[in-house]
C-alpha cells in the first residue's frame, strides 16, 4: 500500500508539469488555432531564467582575508557575493538561497515578451496557413533556441537548488498512519504541486471571472461573432499567447529543482505534452489538465518494478498505449469540442 501512495504522488509532481505544458499549449491553440511546437522551448527558456537569476545573485568579488598567507606567503582571497556586501551576510545568503523562488520575479516578465515577439514576429504570420505549416516553422523555432541555449550556457546539465528549508523530505506515511520512514517524500516536490495547482486555478479564474476572460472564452467559441462585436479579439488573443508562455516558464522555473536545466529538457516535455492535449482533447483546458495528472500517475505506477519486470520498457510507452485506446474509443479526446481539427 505504502509503494502505491508513493507512485501516485510521483505522479502528481510529473503529471503537474504535463498538466501547466498542456495548459499553455491548449491556451495557444484554442485563441490562435496554432499548433505550437516551440511551446517546450518556453519552459526551456524559463527553467534558464532560474539559472540565470542563481548566476547573477552569485556574483562575487575578492578580497584579502587579513592574517592569513599561503604556503608562498601570499595574502589569502576569499569570494564574497555582492548581495551579502549590499544587505549583510545573512540577508544576502538567504537571497541566494531563494534563488529559484524569486526568479520568478524575473521570468514574468522575461517570457511575456518572449511570448508577445514569438506572435507579433513570426505566428501571426500563419494563422491561417495548414497545421503541418504551423508545426514545422515552430519546431525548427524550437531547435533555433535550443542551440542558443546551448551556446550561452553550455551542453551540461546545471544544478539548480531548491531553498536549504526545502531540501529535505517529509515522513508523509506518519501522516496516514504507516510506520516511520515507510513514505518518503521531497518537500520541493510538494512546493511544485501546490504551485501548479495555484497557477492553474489563477488560470481558470481569470478566463471565468474577468471580463477580459469571458471576451476571450467567447471569441474560442465563436470568433467572427465576437469581432463583429467590435471587439478587436485579435489583440486579446495576443496577450493569451504571453500568458501561455509565463504559464510555461513559470513551470520551468520551479522544476529546475527536480530536474536541473539543460538544453534539451524542451523537446523532452514537448512530445508528451502534445499526447496530453490530444488526450485531453484539443482546444480543452479542463481536458488538459485532467489528462497531464492522469497520465503522469500513470507513468509513474508504470516505472515500479515489478510492473517493469513483468513488461519491460512499459514505462517509456504506457503514455502513448493509454492515448491510442482513448482516441480509440473517443476521437475526440477525454473532453475535446466537436468540429475542433476535424475538417
Amino acid at each position: 500500500m505504502d509503494a502505491i501512495i508513493l507512485q501516485f504522488l510521483n505522479g502528481l509532481d510529473k503529471g503537474s508539469a504535463y498538466a501547466l505544458i498542456a495548459l499553455g499549449l491548449t491556451l495557444i491553440f484554442g485563441t490562435l488555432g496554432v499548433v505550437n511546437f516551440a511551446h517546450g522551448a518556453l519552459f526551456m527558456i524559463g527553467a534558464f531564467c532560474a539559472v540565470t537569476v542563481q548566476r547573477l545573485l552569485s556574483l562575487s568579488y575578492e578580497v584579502e582575508v587579513e592574517g592569513e598567507t599561503d604556503f608562498l606567503g601570499n595574502p589569502m582571497t576569499t569570494d564574497i557575493p555582492y548581495v551579502q556586501s549590499w544587505f549583510g551576510e545573512a540577508i544576502g545568503q538567504g537571497i541566494i538561497d531563494w534563488s529559484v523562488p524569486l526568479a520568478i520575479l524575473f521570468a514574468i516578465p522575461v517570457m511575456l515578451i518572449v511570448g508577445f515577439v514569438m506572435e507579433r514576429g513570426l505566428i501571426q504570420y500563419f494563422y491561417k496557413r495548414p497545421h503541418a505549416d504551423q508545426i514545422l516553422v515552430t519546431f525548427g523555432l524550437a531547435i533555433v533556441l535550443q542551440e542558443i541555449i546551448k551556446q550561452i550556457y553550455g551542453a551540461n546539465p546545471i544544478p539548480t537548488p531548491a531553498p536549504e528549508a526545502f531540501r529535505g523530505s517529509l515522513d508523509f506515511g506518519v501522516w496516514l498512519g504507516f510506520d516511520p520512514n515507510t513514505i518518503i517524500y521531497p518537500y520541493w516536490r510538494l512546493v511544485y504541486f501546490f504551485f501548479s495547482a495555484f497557477i492553474i486555478a489563477a488560470v481558470f479564474a481569470f478566463l471565468q471571472f474577468t471580463t477580459f476572460g469571458m471576451v476571450v472564452r467567447a471569441g474560442m467559441a465563436d470568433r467572427e461573432t465576437v469581432g463583429l462585436l467590435g471587439i478587436n479579439i485579435d489583440k486579446r488573443f495576443t496577450v493569451m499567447f504571453g500568458i501561455a508562455a509565463a504559464v510555461a516558464g513559470l513551470a520551468g522555473v520551479m522544476y529546475t529543482p527536480i530536474n536541473s536545466p539543460n538544453y534539451h529538457m524542451g523537446m523532452d516535455f514537448l512530445v508528451l505534452s502534445f499526447v496530453v492535449v490530444v488526450v485531453g482533447g484539443m482546444g480543452s483546458l479542463p481536458g488538459a489538465v485532467l489528462a497531464g495528472f492522469l497520465l503522469g500517475i500513470l507513468q509513474s505506477f508504470a516505472s515500479m518494478n515489478w510492473i517493469k519486470d513483468i513488461l519491460p520498457g512499459i514505462d517509456q510507452i504506457i503514455i502513448y498505449l493509454v492515448a491510442i485506446a482513448i482516441l480509440l474509443t473517443r476521437p475526440r479526446g477525454l473532453l475535446g469540442r466537436k468540429g475542433v481539427m476535424e475538417d
